[in-house]
């Protein structure tokens, strides 16, 4: 089965992506979102998933998921889900939402067409012209840890 490729929003100064990249996993819930809801059941295991800071309005970096979706603890109807995330690596550059918006090649998606979604699907296409435009390459072996990994993760 193929990889697919998400993205999911955080307000920064209540999750930022330096947290979870001091905590390397965490448990994404507190979804409430029909839609978004769906979207997390969806994720399977190694799914690519990129961090956008809500308010700062920008993609600062990429997580994988690896573990799919179970009863969110923090609802108490068993239908909220919730999916286990790691850090991967910070942005080398944040990509704004203006600088998506600009790029035609970004029409589709729906973080432009759905504002207030918050967690929806990325194309692969889509997925790596963010990559391009954030000046990351995906590097083998996870996130850096120490001084290198605190100034690429903007919280």
């Amino acid at each position: 089965m193929a990889r697919a490729f998400w993205l999911i929003k955080s307000e920064p100064e209540l999750y930022p992506f330096s947290q979870l990249v001091a905590e390397r996993k965490t448990l994404w819930e507190g979804v409430r979102n029909h839609e978004a809801r769906n979207n997390l059941a969806a994720m399977a295991k190694g799914d690519l998933v990129l961090f956008y800071h809500s308010h700062d309005s920008e993609v600062v970096g990429v997580a994988r998921v690896t573990a799919t979706a179970v009863p969110d603890p923090t609802a108490d109807d068993p239908r909220w889900v919730a999916v286990e995330i790691e850090a991967l690596q910070p942005f080398a550059e944040p990509v704004s939402l203006a600088t998506i918006k600009a790029d035609r090649a970004f029409a589709k998606l729906k973080l432009v067409t759905h504002s207030r979604l918050s967690v929806l699907p990325v194309e692969p296409r889509q997925f790596e012209r963010l990559l391009g435009l954030g000046r990351t390459r995906l590097r083998a072996g996870g996130v850096r840890s120490g001084k290198a990994a605190e100034a690429g993760a903007r919280g």
